[in-house]
């Protein structure tokens, strides 16, 4: 005969969830964008250098050579954009922080 294990995931309760979002919307942070590292277009010296070594790119050379250029360099933002507090007393919000550009307009 043969045994089956299954391994099931749990979610907390709706009402963990619920307490957790609403802490998140609570704590809610104004930000603004900082496009000042974005180059989009033709102007990038590191793309037109990347672009330029393509034949080495697929090579053991080339990934080591890539990777040398690319330590003590700033961490590259994956949409090319980064959130800046809109109070420069606060610090910038985290990956699971929630952050609104801006305030909600009163319907009253």
């Amino acid at each position: 005969s043969c045994t089956v294990k299954t391994c099931w995931m749990r979610l907390p309760s709706f009402r963990v969830i619920g307490d957790n979002l609403k802490d998140r919307f609570d704590g809610a942070s104004r930000v603004m964008v900082s496009n000042a590292g974005s180059q989009r277009g033709g102007n990038n010296a590191h793309a037109n250098n990347a672009n330029s070594n393509s034949h080495l790119a697929n090579s053991i050379h080339g990934a080591h050579n890539n990777l040398e250029r690319s330590i003590g360099r700033r961490k590259k933002h994956k949409y090319g954009f980064q959130l800046k507090p809109y109070n420069p007393e606060h610090k910038p919000p985290g990956a699971k922080d929630l952050v609104y550009l801006e305030p909600s307009p009163g319907f009253c």
